[in-house]
Formats: structure tokens, sequence, C-alpha cells
């Protein structure tokens, strides 16, 4: 099956620094790819440069065969590539839920000359989707409440929220597990493992979390000083010599 999301090549540099050298991976449709490496490695780098928020100085991002490494990140989401962020981007004077709302795609307010009767019904129904997607991840008791009063470890299940809101076909989740409290990872990983079953999202995540990617992933990609060392299934990666090294001359550097 031809990937989802391909990087070809791809490299950004800051000065004389390569934070991405190189990097070629694919993501298959359906599938949960992990993203993993020291601190360092090129991995937010590498995300950023898949969404839009870099432009890439060499290689190619293709997104279901359309290059989009030159399209602005509304025009990736647009094309159903959502991300969440390390740090979660809550409008903090709004509630939670007009946060999740300003995700729905088809907003009421972005056709003003829609029928009422049309608007009313797209309202509804993003508010019905909404409240699911809250109650998913035990938010739905703060719908009403300031965005701003959530704690950090439920600003990222409402970035997380935000992003489902969007009807992505890609998700990238960028750190997901951190800041979240020991009694939910369980919960957020069930929750992920459901939503390729229950809506065919494909994920691809960058997560510190070893347990958690090696739990979720189909597949796990390793980086280190900008390059993909390893690609393979996570017991193919437990036992790459390569993977270890890095991860050992990370903690003993």
């Amino acid at each position: 099956m031809s990937a989802l999301l391909s990087v070809q090549g791809v490299v950004r540099a800051f000065g004389g620094l390569r934070a991405v050298d190189g990097a070629t991976l694919e993501v298959a449709p359906g599938s949960i790819t992990g993203l993993i490496g020291p601190n360092g490695a090129g991995k937010s780098t590498l995300f950023n440069c898949v969404t839009g928020f870099l432009r890439p100085q060499a290689g190619r991002v293709v997104l279901d065969g359309r290059r989009i490494d030159r399209r602005s990140p509304h025009w990736i989401a647009r094309a159903g590539l959502v991300r969440t962020f390390q740090t979660p981007r809550a409008l903090t004077r709004m509630t939670v839920l007009e946060n999740v709302l300003l995700a729905a795609p088809r907003h009421p307010g972005e056709r003003l000359l829609a029928p009422p009767r049309a608007a009313r019904r797209r309202e509804a129904e993003a508010r019905r989707r909404a409240g699911e997607l809250l109650e998913l991840v035990r938010l739905g008791g703060e719908a009403e409440a300031l965005a701003g009063t959530l704690s950090g470890g439920q600003r990222k299940l409402l970035d997380l929220v935000r992003a489902l809101m969007a009807e992505p076909r890609l998700l990238l989740l960028d750190e997901p597990m951190a800041g979240v409290s020991p009694a939910l990872r369980g919960q957020l990983l069930e929750q992920i493992l459901a939503l390729r079953e229950r809506d065919g999202v494909t994920l691809l995540i960058v997560e510190h979390d070893l347990d958690f990617v090696m739990r979720a992933s189909d597949r796990v990609v390793v980086m280190n000083d900008g390059r993909v060392i390893a690609d393979g299934t996570p017991d193919e990666v437990r036992a790459d010599e390569r993977v270890v090294d890095a991860y050992l001359g990370a903690r003993h550097a």
C-alpha cells in the first residue's frame, strides 16, 4: 500500500547546524508510527517541516501523492494533516467548548450567506461532536470553564480534542503524554488506539515515553543527530544496536 505521508531527504539547517539532515520516512495509511530519539535529535524540527511551520531547504514532503512542503500550515491542515504541539496553545479567555468549536470544519462563521437552517444544523452537529470528544478525555465537566483555568495536562488534552475536531486524515502528536497525569495516561493510550479503529485516523507520534511508543506503534522510526538511524517494528527497534548506542550516548554525554 502506498504511503499516506512520505518524507524524502528533508534537510533543515540553522546556521551551521543541520537540525534535520536528509531525513526519510514513510507513514502507511491507517497506521500508528512512533518517532523517537534523544533530545536534540531533530524530531520536532522535522514535525515543523512536515506541517509547514518551517520550509525544508532540501527534500520533499508528500501527502497522499501531493507535495506539501511549499504550502502554508493552514493549507496543509485543510488537506487533512493536523498537529498538536509540545506546549498546548489554548485561547485562555474563551471557554473549553469554544476552543474546540473553533476547530470544526465548515465552521458556521465561515459562511455568512449560508441558509440559517443549514447553519443551525452545522452548529448543532459541531456542538454534539465537541461534547463527545471532551467526554472522551474526561473534560466534559470543564466545557463551560475558561481554558485558562485548566492545568497543563488538561490543556494537552484540549489540544488533542481540538485537533480531532478538525477531522484529520493524518494526526501528528508532539509529545502527547508530557504533563499528563499517570491516571490519565492509560486512558489516553486506549483512546489513541481507538481512533485508528473507530475513525480510521493515521497517527505519527513524537514521544519520550518509550513504553507508550512501543505499546501504541505499528512501526517506530528513530532519529539521532538529524538523521533517521532505524525504522522497523517495536521489537526490531528495541534490538537495534544503533538505537541503544544513541540513547546510551545521550545519557552519558
